[in-house]
C-alpha cells in the first residue's frame, strides 16, 4: 500500500491560531465593549504550546503502540477518499467516548480538567490543552488500528478533529444555521459543555458531530448564560500548577483517606467529586438538585 507525506497540521495552523486570537481580542474590547483577561489567556497559550513541545516526543509513543497493533488489523483500510470519510465518523465516534470518560472517571478527568480550567471561553480557550493526557488517552484510538486504518490516517484525523475544535470556543458567534447545529459542533453547543451551571455539567462531549451526544442521551442546548471554569475554579494563572493540581488532590485523597486499599482504588476509576464516605458530590448530584428546584419553583 503506498503511504502519502502527510504534514504536521498543528504545526502549519500555529500562524493561524495567533492571528484568529488577536482579531478575537480586538473585536471582544471594540464590539462586545468588554475587558480581555490577558493573564488568562496567556496561560492558555502557554498550556497550548508545552502540548505541542511534549507532542513532539508523544506522537512518537502513540505512532509506535498503533503501528504495533496494525499489525494484528482485521482488514487493509487504504489511503483513498472514502476512507477518510469513514475514519472521520469513526474517530469522531472514538473522541466522543474519551471525552465523556475524561467526565465520568477521575483519572481521565485529571489531565482534562485543565481544558476546562480557564473562567474565560475564548480561542485562547481552546489552547488550553493538557500536558499529561497525551501519554495515555491514546488508548481509545487503538481500536482504529486493529480495524484497520493506518497510524498515519489516525493521526492526521485526530489533528483535523482538533482543529475543528478550535473555532467553537468563542463568544462572538451566538447560533449557527439550524440544520448545522442539528448535525455539527458549534460555539453554542460547547459554551455548554465548558458551563458549570448545573444542567450543563457533563453534557455535549462531541468533537465534530453533535450527532454522538443526541444518541447516547449527552446533549443538552444553551438555554440560559453559561457560566463558565470548574465547579470549584482553581484560581490560578500558574502553568505547572493548571497542568498538575488535580493529580496531586486524586493522589491526595487516595493516600489520605482512612478507607479499604480497593476502595483507595476507586478514587482513580469513580467520577470527579466522589468520596469514599460518601460525603462528595457528583455533577449527577448537582443536576439532580436543580431539576428538584426547577420543579419546586413551578
Amino acid at each position: 500500500m503506498e503511504i502519502p507525506e502527510i504534514p504536521n497540521l498543528i504545526h502549519y495552523a500555529i500562524p493561524f491560531f495567533i492571528i484568529t486570537v488577536i482579531i478575537e481580542v480586538i473585536l471582544t474590547v471594540k464590539v462586545k465593549l468588554e475587558d480581555y483577561e490577558f493573564k488568562d489567556a496567556a496561560t492558555s497559550i502557554t498550556m497550548g504550546l508545552g502540548n505541542v513541545f511534549i507532542g513532539v516526543f508523544t506522537k512518537g509513543l502513540i505512532f509506535g503502540v498503533f503501528t504495533f497493533l496494525y499489525q494484528y488489523r482485521v482488514f487493509t483500510i487504504p489511503f483513498v477518499w472514502w476512507s477518510w470519510i469513514l475514519l472521520l465518523f469513526a474517530e469522531d465516534f472514538a473522541y466522543y467516548w474519551n471525552h465523556r470518560i475524561a467526565h465520568e472517571s477521575r483519572l481521565f478527568w485529571a489531565s482534562h480538567v485543565v481544558h476546562h480550567s480557564s473562567t474565560k471561553y475564548n480561542l485562547s480557550t481552546a489552547l488550553r490543552q493538557t500536558w499529561s493526557g497525551s501519554f495515555y488517552t491514546f488508548i481509545f484510538w487503538a481500536p482504529l488500528a486493529i480495524i484497520g486504518f493506518h497510524p498515519l490516517m489516525i493521526l492526521t484525523q485526530m489533528s483535523i478533529s482538533l482543529l475543528y475544535q478550535y473555532w467553537i470556543h468563542t463568544e462572538l458567534i451566538n447560533k449557527c444555521p439550524k440544520w448545522f447545529e442539528a448535525i455539527f459542533n458549534t460555539p453554542s453547543h460547547h459554551r455548554v459543555h465548558h458551563a458549570t451551571n448545573p444542567q450543563y455539567l457533563d453534557r455535549n462531549h462531541a468533537g465534530i458531530f453533535i450527532i454522538w451526544d443526541k444518541l447516547f442521551g449527552t446533549f443538552e442546548p444553551e438555554d440560559e448564560k453559561p457560566v463558565f471554569g470548574l465547579v470549584t475554579n482553581i484560581n490560578t494563572y500558574n502553568p505547572i500548577k493548571v497542568a498538575f493540581i488535580e493529580w496531586y488532590n486524586m493522589f491526595t485523597d487516595v493516600f489520605k483517606s482512612k478507607t479499604s486499599l480497593g476502595k483507595k482504588f476507586l478514587y482513580f476509576l469513580k467520577p470527579p467529586g466522589w468520596k469514599h464516605d460518601g460525603s462528595g458530590k457528583l455533577s449527577t448530584d448537582l443536576r439532580k438538585e436543580w431539576e428538584e428546584n426547577k420543579k419546586g419553583a413551578v
